[in-house]
C-alpha cells in the first residue's frame, strides 16, 4: 500500500440469523396466558448467506409459510429433530409447499430404514386423521434420511453436524457452522441421571448460539423422569460446560404462562448472565 492510500473497508460477515416462530412443546397453547411468549408449538427459521434452513414444522410453521408465500417460490431446508406430532402437525398447513416453484428439501436422522419420513407423513396425512394425502403438495418436494451422527451440508459452505438425542423414539441434535460461527438446536431430549452425555458435550463444544429442550425446571423433573425433556437449569448448566456464548431456552410446557417463563428470565440471567428465553418473533444474530 502506497502512502496516503486508503485500506480497503473490511467486508460484512455474511448475515447467519435465528427467528423463533414456535416455541412450545407437546401442543399449542394459544390463549390469554401465553400471549407474550406464543403458543405455538416448535419451528426455527434459520438464515446463513443464502441458506435457509428451518427446523421442525410444529404450528409455528403456518405463520411463517404465510409470509414466505408473498414472495414468491422458495428454496428451503427443513430440518426436522424427530417426528412426534407437535414438531410436523403444521407442515399440511406450510403455504410454500403448495406453490410448484418452490424446492423443499426434508431432513430426518431419527427414523430407521424401513420407515423413512417420507411414509412417516403420508400416515399422517391419510385418513382418517386427516382428509388430503401427502401428494396433494405441488412444490419439488425430496425427501433425504441419514443416521443421527452424520455431518451433512445443505449448500456448499454450510456444515450441519448431528448426534442423537434421548428422546422417545429417537430425536437429533444439530449444530450450524457457518462462517466462523456455529449455531445448535437440541430438542428433544432428556439428560443422564448422572454427569453429561458425551456426545451432546462434543456437539455443543464452544457454539455461538444454543437452543435447548428446558421443557421442565429442576424441581419438576423427578415426576417426569423418562419422558424425554430437560430442565431450563440443566441447560445453562451444559451450556457452561460445554463454553457455549449464549443459551436459549426453548420448548416451553405448554401449561407455563407468561409469568411463570418471566420468572424463569429472571432466575436464568441471575445464574448465567446473557441466557435468554425463547418467545415467538425473537431475532438473534449468530
Amino acid at each position: 500500500m502506497t502512502a496516503g492510500t486508503a485500506p480497503f473497508p473490511a467486508q460484512a460477515p455474511a448475515p447467519f440469523t435465528v427467528r423463533f416462530w414456535g416455541v412450545r412443546g407437546s401442543i399449542a397453547s394459544p390463549g390469554p396466558d401465553t400471549v407474550r411468549y406464543g403458543g405455538n408449538t416448535a419451528c426455527i427459521e434459520v438464515r446463513c448467506g443464502d441458506c435457509h434452513i428451518v427446523f421442525d414444522c410444529g404450528t409455528g410453521i403456518r405463520p411463517l409459510g404465510e409470509l414466505l408465500a408473498r414472495g414468491g417460490p422458495v428454496d428451503i431446508d427443513l430440518l426436522l429433530t424427530h417426528s412426534h406430532l407437535d414438531h410436523i402437525c403444521g407442515l399440511p398447513f406450510f403455504a410454500p409447499a403448495f406453490h410448484p416453484d418452490s424446492r423443499l428439501r426434508f431432513w430426518a436422522g431419527h427414523l430407521p430404514p424401513e420407515r423413512p419420513f417420507r411414509t412417516v407423513l403420508s400416515g399422517m396425512m391419510s385418513a382418517p386423521l386427516f382428509p388430503v394425502p401427502v401428494e396433494i403438495f405441488r412444490a419439488d418436494c425430496s425427501f433425504r434420511d441419514f443416521a443421527a451422527g452424520e455431518t451433512l451440508e445443505p449448500k456448499p459452505g454450510v456444515i450441519v453436524r448431528t448426534a442423537p438425542l434421548n428422546h422417545p423414539d429417537g430425536a437429533t441434535g444439530y449444530r450450524v457452522e457457518f462462517g466462523g460461527r456455529s449455531l445448535c438446536v437440541l430438542t428433544d431430549t432428556e439428560h443422564p441421571a448422572q454427569g453429561r452425555d458425551p456426545i451432546i458435550l462434543e456437539l455443543l463444544r464452544g457454539a455461538d448460539l444454543m437452543i435447548y429442550d428446558s421443557t421442565y425446571t429442576d424441581a419438576e423433573y423427578p415426576a417426569r423422569v423418562g419422558w424425554g425433556h430437560s430442565t431450563w437449569q440443566e441447560c445453562l448448566r451444559l451450556a457452561e460446560a460445554a463454553g457455549v456464548g449464549r443459551a436459549v431456552i426453548f420448548h416451553h410446557d405448554p401449561a407455563r404462562t407468561d409469568a411463570e417463563l418471566d420468572v424463569i428470565a429472571a432466575e436464568a440471567e441471575a445464574m448465567r448472565p446473557g441466557s435468554l428465553v425463547a418467545r415467538e418473533g425473537m431475532e438473534l444474530t449468530v
